[in-house]
């Protein structure tokens, strides 16, 4: 798992680099706005995809998941005559081996991209702007709405992973990267298109544990939604990208 842990520290160091860019004080690119800090994000995934393509490049428990269930109709055991007797994953242990190297390279990440902005974070800053940087928020709280959000997103991803595993395409990568431009520039807005749980909980972690000057709360009552709308989109986008291709 040192290849996932790798790519996800790559992905959150680059991706929490640019929100620190972009909304961190005297910062050369401060105020560079949402599509900023949708490309940079775009690229963060590419350099992690790239990074982790020995343990196949998750780098998020919402595509472990996905491709997970999507595979779950093919690990049937069978009966002499042809019932089925059980319907069990043989990879399920690699799953949460999975989710534990996310979680840890998030975390890694997040260190990281805080000791390259130390000096701005010293700056005076609004707490919430400070979080913003390790972890994602609502633009207007409802947490109903706001899982709705992070579901969609996150099927979106899940759903072009499976199906596209399934189709001829030379763009590897790159594509995923575009895919997540994408999603940040049109359903990005509301919640600030966590659609990893790993990339939202290992940051907000790190941030809680750091002796970040002025930070406030890590917001710990909207942390629920950042994990359980991108794993549950993450299944949606498994079993119906099954399916559908």
């Amino acid at each position: 798992m040192t290849s996932e842990i790798i790519g996800t520290a790559i992905l959150i160091l680059l991706g929490c680099g640019v929100v620190a860019n972009a909304i961190l004080p005297r910062n050369k690119g401060f105020d560079g706005g949402w599509l900023l800090i949708n490309f940079g994000w775009g690229l963060a995934v590419f350099a992690g995809v790239y990074a982790a393509f020995k343990s196949g490049a998750h780098l998020n428990p919402a595509v472990t998941i996905g491709l997970f269930v999507a595979q779950l109709p093919f690990a049937q055991t069978k009966g002499a005559d042809g019932t089925v007797l059980a319907q069990v994953d043989p990879t399920v242990a690699n799953m949460f081996l999975y989710f534990a190297a996310e979680l840890i390279g998030a975390m890694i990440g997040a260190a990281l991209a805080y000791l390259a902005y130390k000096k701005h974070f010293d700056e005076d800053a609004d707490p919430a702007t400070k979080l913003a940087v390790f972890s994602t928020g609502p633009a207007i709280r409802s947490y109903g709405w706001n899982l709705i959000t992070e579901i969609l997103g996150t099927f979106v991803l899940v759903f072009w992973v499976v199906s596209a595993g399934k189709s001829p395409s030379g763009l590897g990568p790159l594509a995923v990267a575009l895919i997540v431009v994408g999603i940040g520039a049109s359903l990005g807005g509301p919640t600030g298109y966590a659609i990893n749980p790993a990339r939202d909980l290992g940051p907000r972690i790190v941030h809680a544990l750091l002796p970040i000057k002025g930070k406030g709360s890590s917001d710990w009552s909207y942390a629920w939604v950042p994990v359980v709308g991108p794993l549950l989109g993450g299944v949606l986008g498994g079993l119906i990208g099954h399916w559908y291709v």
